[in-house]
């Protein structure tokens, strides 16, 4: 009787640890891989909002070489600073949208892909599902 008590316990053991491990790998312990260099360089969000940025320097630029003639140094020197502090608001308002729409289109993604975490390709050394491409599609 007592041989058959420890069977049975270890019978529900078993099973309690398998129901247990069972619910790990639910989709909520699927993991997402983002490759955040291959965004930045491949989607075409991206690469209008970087062209924007470019073409705000060169205008800066322009006008700072069209005002040097008429202006004395110091003058100049205080317009080069306005002109890059400018250009940094810019480019940090540019960058915002970027971090804000790959945020947006990871998020989506996950959701859509039912993935419990997403993490940077260069932190990974193997494993998970590459969400790249997704994020790029999305983010257009």
């Amino acid at each position: 009787m007592r041989h058959n008590k420890t069977i049975i316990f270890a019978v529900a053991a078993i099973l309690m640890v398998a129901l247990l491990l069972g619910g790990c790998s639910s989709s909520a312990g699927n993991v997402g891989i983002l490759d955040v260099n291959k965004v930045m360089s491949d989607s075409p969000k991206v690469k209008a909002l970087q062209d924007q940025l470019n073409a705000k320097a060169k205008e800066l630029s322009d006008q700072l070489d069209k005002d040097k003639a008429n202006l004395s140094a110091e003058e100049f020197q205080k317009k080069q600073e306005t002109a890059y502090n400018d250009f940094l608001k810019i480019k940090q308002d540019l960058e915002s949208q970027v971090d804000a729409s790959i945020k947006q289109s990871v998020e989506a993604v996950a959701k859509e892909k039912k993935l419990g975490v997403v993490l940077y390709k260069n932190s990974v050394a193997q494993g998970g599902t590459d969400i790249t491409d997704d994020v790029i599609k999305r983010m257009q």
